[in-house]
């Protein structure tokens, strides 16, 4: 397990794109910070960036690295190795990747020029929303042998979650603004990962009370012991759920 973690961690920096990706967030986050002073607006700026382009860039990369080492994944399939552990060393690799990036890129300047819990709750969401659509790739990536048709599929996911729902979600609020719908609303959050890493990031904001009454809901929801736990937990699922998924698949697919 851990020599092809290892080896597949290896093959992902020899094609540079970890280095590549490193240096893009970093200088992001360099130029944000020389714009602007206040750390809140820091914030919101990297926030605006991150849900947009990270959960992109694991999706498109998570999907590529898979289809570029399928003739290594046949080969040690065909080796006394357990299927689980060629399934692992290479979603484990792709996640770590993503990850160092994030924490790299967007936390060496964050030490050079300050952070605060909102920008620290960045850097979690940056890595869970990178894990989530890493799964989504591989997930997509087992479901079919196209190349093509994988990275449309992961394409298809991010644009629903990124762009798609929130419109759906509007929808659903201004068809029935005469009812409460803060409940609802929290509902409809938990079942998107990334609205629901933007508004655990807005709640470190304290701008809840532009939000209005649901966003004072919000804040006392996510304020609440029990409702971090919850939040948490939903967010643990969405990490665990389609990687759980394409392990599944990828134990019956016959290469």
């Amino acid at each position: 397990m851990f020599k092809l973690l290892k080896y597949a961690l290896y093959d992902i920096l020899k094609s540079r794109f970890a280095i590549i990706y490193t240096v893009f967030l970093a200088l992001v986050a360099i130029s944000i910070y020389q714009v602007s002073d206040d750390l809140s607006k820091v914030s919101l700026s990297l926030m605006n960036i991150m849900i947009l382009f990270i959960p992109l860039i694991a999706a498109v990369f998570a999907t590529t690295h898979f289809y570029n080492n399928l003739e290594f994944i046949e080969l040690m399939l065909a080796q006394p190795v357990k299927r689980i552990h060629v399934f692992l060393s290479q979603l484990l690799a792709v996640v770590i990747m993503l990850s160092s990036s994030i924490l790299l890129g967007f936390g060496l300047p964050m030490l050079l020029w300050g952070a605060d819990s909102s920008l620290l709750t960045l850097l979690g969401v940056g890595v869970v929303l990178s894990s989530v659509f890493a799964g989504f790739a591989f997930l997509a990536s087992v479901l079919t042998r196209d190349k093509a048709k994988a990275i449309g599929i992961s394409l298809a996911l991010w644009i629903y979650f990124s762009l798609v729902y929130d419109g759906l979600v509007l929808y659903v609020i201004y068809s029935f603004a005469d009812y409460p719908l803060e409940k609802t609303t929290l509902a409809l959050v938990m079942l998107n990962p990334v609205d629901l890493g933007r508004i655990l990031m807005l709640m470190q904001l304290d701008i809840s009370a532009l939000m209005g009454y649901t966003g004072a809901f919000f804040q006392q929801f996510f304020s609440s012991g029990s409702g971090i736990l919850i939040a948490t937990g939903m967010l643990l699922i969405w990490m665990l759920a389609p990687n759980f998924l394409a392990l599944r698949i990828f134990k019956k697919r016959d290469f």
